[in-house]
């Protein structure tokens, strides 16, 4: 055989967080809060081809499913993925992660001058003002932030 095929176990009840964008899939990991030490099983798959993409990652999460604040953490670094959630080895829901025009309370602003970082009761708003490559501007203080700099926060 001139190529070898990996079989990848069904999982009973979780996640399946697919469409990720290629070598995000740790990032991901890491904005869940996965350790590797929850006695879960946990499947990461990195640069898979894609027919829509040149490459995708996929990462599966046993006996877990996500918060809407978790997938809005998601859409900030991928935001073609895909959710699917598994009960008794069945898709029971899809949905295509949408990054909200708006976010709020979900990250920090990375200036470290704005009053979102200071004492002052205010919540860090961000308006999305492009997705690829991701730009967002603090509500507050106007500075434009990448995802490099979301990455930094998790």
């Amino acid at each position: 055989m001139s190529e070898t095929v990996l079989h990848v176990s069904k999982i009973r009840n979780g996640t399946v967080i697919d469409h990720i964008t290629g070598g995000h899939a740790l990032d991901v990991v890491k904005i869940l809060g996965i350790t590797g030490r929850e006695k879960k099983v946990i499947t990461i798959a990195i640069n898979v081809p894609s027919k829509r993409f040149k490459s995708k990652d996929i990462v599966k999460v046993g006996g877990r499913e996500l918060n809407p604040k978790e997938v809005h953490k998601i859409a900030l670094l991928a935001p073609h993925a895909t959710i699917n959630i598994i009960r008794d080895y069945k898709v029971v829901e899809k949905q295509r992660v949408q990054l909200p025009k708006i976010i709020e309370n979900i990250i920090k602003c990375a200036n470290p001058a704005c009053i979102s970082n200071s004492n002052e009761p205010v919540q860090a708003k961000f308006y999305v003002e492009n997705e690829e490559p991701l730009l967002l501007k603090c509500h507050y203080c106007g500075y434009i932030m990448e995802k490099k700099d979301v990455l930094q926060q998790f």
